[in-house]
């Protein structure tokens, strides 16, 4: 390997030219040899304003996160795949637009094809060691909780996983290690709901199946005891890097703080949770630093989606979960999708850097075949354009046409200023989800996002031919079955 570095330029122009086959097998090798690790830290249902670096004003102490974003970049036109939980992880997992597959599906069947590339079969292929832990969201093929659970994360590219099949207000309840139950969800939990707040907050969770012995508060610190675990397993280990997926299940409801976090938010319950939520951040960042891992780490932290928050509870608290952008959780306006995202990778990304590029989850299997010097086949991540060199300090092209599928259905599309959503109303949770179209009226929404992020003025009748325009792309991106431009690969 050392000598391949000694080499002379000319020389390896020339074999190159000679063979091409062996220049793109040891263009990932020496990817290889240089890749780092890489732990990608996506917690549930966190508003682009609850983090303190992203919002002065927030009422929720996050000391790990914002250290996080002083030691790398932090962008601020992120978005998730799509703004309800399965939707954004199928996304994120596949370089896939959710709106391409039938995401209702995952109560009882896996959501990714056994033959699709994932960001965990991508990098298991490029000597990584890959590990999930938390909640996957994304179905398996069930025939009974007593027998195999196949079709999820250990068939979809990770050696390993420790985690749950959906949100912990979701039965039935149980641990899942490998393709098995650790125990089967034999016990009954009964429904839960707090006063004072919607029926979707507080202690909410819903009656079913429960794992004998199960506590939901304990997931959350649980998981983060089986990160730090994987993470002092690879400590020794010199022949793979490793990617460790950490889902945490929080600040999604039930909102379950631990006694020391009770108390020290002015958001409320909701806000100690996210406390607690940072503070599980902070343990796992730190037995990276003791597994002497952290200057060699690539670290990502991003939310799936939007916030269960909504306007009586700003008032109530003072606190804007949304960051200032329009809507909550499942809606086609901002704050259903725009998430935080962070990136530190000491060395190569720039401390303290803010980036506005527009950037969506599907990018990151692009990004990540480009570290590793893997380049997509055809099939592979049709909605995923690499922002590598973007991480690098770099310039490159703009990502083209962004598609979200709001949680009730409505589409949106983005091309660099000008986002448009193909009904009224908000999409999804806010009210009104939909609006009917008068006479004479607007048929849609768009609105100029560089002069307008609250999206307030609708500009649908105003620019016609923007509107044309993008409709005319988001035709094409669905019907395609590819948002990749013809010379993007």
């Amino acid at each position: 390997m050392t000598l391949l570095y000694r080499l002379p330029l000319v020389c390896l122009f020339l074999l190159a030219s000679l063979c091409p086959d062996w220049w793109s097998a040891t263009k990932t090798t020496l990817a290889q040899a240089k890749s780092p690790n890489i732990v990608m830290i996506l917690v549930d249902d966190m508003g682009y304003g609850d983090a303190q670096c992203y919002n002065a004003d927030s009422k929720i102490p996050t000391p790990n996160i914002n250290q996080l974003a002083r030691d790398g970049m932090r962008f601020t036109d992120a978005h998730a795949a799509g703004p309800l939980c399965h939707m954004s992880r199928y996304g994120l997992m596949t370089g896939r637009f959710p709106f391409r597959t039938d995401v209702s599906r995952w109560p009882q069947h896996p959501l990714i094809e056994a033959n699709q590339t994932t960001i965990a079969s991508l990098l298991a292929n490029s000597n990584y060691e890959t590990a999930m832990v938390g909640k996957w969201h994304l179905g398996f093929e069930e025939n009974g909780y007593d027998q195999p659970l196949p079709g999820g994360p250990v068939d979809r590219g990770f050696h390993s996983f420790f985690g749950i099949r959906a949100s912990t207000d979701i039965p039935p309840y149980f641990y899942i290690q490998g393709n098995h139950a650790v125990s089967p969800p034999t016990e009954r939990t009964e429904a839960r709901n707090t006063k004072g707040w919607s029926k979707i907050q507080g202690e909410f969770w819903r009656a079913g199946g429960i794992a004998p012995g199960m506590q939901l508060k304990d997931v959350l610190p649980r998981f983060t005891d089986e990160a730090i675990s994987v993470i002092q397993q690879h400590e020794n280990s010199t022949d793979q890097p490793l990617f460790l997926y950490l889902a945490y299940p929080a600040p999604h409801t039930p909102w379950l703080p631990a006694e020391p976090f009770r108390g020290k938010s002015g958001a409320g319950m909701y806000g100690e949770f996210t406390m607690m939520v940072d503070h599980m951040i902070g343990r796992v960042l730190k037995a990276l630093k003791q597994a002497d891992m952290a200057e060699d780490t690539l670290v990502i932290f991003s939310s799936d989606n939007g916030p269960v928050w909504y306007e009586e509870d700003v008032e109530r608290f003072d606190h804007d979960s949304s960051g200032g952008l329009r809507g909550m959780k499942a809606d086609a306006w901002e704050c259903g999708h725009r998430m935080p995202f962070i990136v530190r990778w000491p060395g190569k990304v720039k401390p303290g850097t803010v980036n506005d590029r527009l950037i969506c989850f599907t990018d990151l299997l692009a990004t990540f075949g480009e570290l590793v010097g893997t380049e997509l086949s055809t099939d592979a991540g049709p909605d995923s354009f690499s922002f590598y060199k973007t991480l690098l300090g770099q310039s490159e092209p703009d990502r083209p046409t962004l598609v979200i599928k709001s949680g009730s259905g409505a589409m949106t599309a983005r091309q660099g200023p000008w986002k448009l959503i193909t009904q009224l109303g908000s999409g999804g949770f806010s009210k009104p989800s939909r609006i009917k179209t008068t006479k004479g009226g607007p048929a849609g929404q768009l609105y100029n996002l560089d002069d307008d992020l609250g999206e307030l003025n609708n500009l649908y009748d105003q620019k016609p031919d923007v509107v044309a325009r993008i409709s005319t792309e988001l035709k094409r991106i669905q019907e395609n079955g590819s948002s990749r431009l013809p010379n993007i690969q």
